[in-house]
């Protein structure tokens, strides 16, 4: 399975979020897996989409309002299963990771290690771990990205989640080692009208 994540700015006019949105969910359906407005970290002109399957990329590239885009194709690892749908409500993390191209098997295990403990004790739900396909500079670098998507019920839940006396976050510290960068920001998801 193939997922698509666009990463769009959109003009200026204050109806774009809301035409784009309404685009999306209508002319793609159940593959629309969601639309995504920025918080923290985005741009306000922001706009995320992601896609199951490889269609939709025109629905989305020419949405009213789109300025320029970048997509990028992403296969799941252990999260989302084919067909799943965010929770709504919450704010939604994306972490871009680099890591280590040849660490990417342990990555993704120590990453389904630790959520068991993580949900557990946490209001968050890991949403999907995806690997990005590699671009040439990924080769040239020995390196792999991979994005993590996780739904908090609050930012401030996503600051209580940092507790390093969790076995989780003893995981995740392994995890840390295989990491050259990684990139959080945070967003809300936009509901299906």
């Amino acid at each position: 399975m193939v997922y698509q994540y666009f990463e769009l700015h959109l003009a200026r006019d204050r109806t774009a979020q809301q035409a784009l949105v309404k685009r999306v969910y209508a002319a793609l359906d159940d593959k629309a897996v969601a639309v995504f407005a920025p918080l923290l970290g985005f741009a306000s002109d922001q706009a995320l989409v992601l896609v199951e399957g490889e269609v939709g990329a025109e629905a989305v590239l020419k949405g009213p309002g789109v300025v320029s885009a970048q997509r990028q194709r992403l296969a799941p690892t252990l999260r989302p299963k084919p067909g799943a749908q965010p929770m709504a409500g919450g704010v939604y993390v994306h972490n871009w990771f680099t890591i280590d191209g040849a660490a990417l098997d342990e990555f993704v295990k120590l990453s389904g290690d630790a959520w068991p403990d993580f949900e557990s004790k946490f209001d968050a739900r890991i949403f999907g771990l995806f690997a990005a396909e590699a671009s040439p500079d990924d080769l040239q670098q020995g390196q792999r990205r991979l994005l993590l998507m996780t739904r908090y019920r609050d930012l401030g839940e996503w600051q209580k989640s940092r507790d390093p006396t969790t076995e989780a976050m003893k995981i995740f510290a392994r995890r840390r080692e295989l990491t050259r960068v990684s990139l959080a920001r945070s967003c809300v998801l936009v509901p299906r009208s």
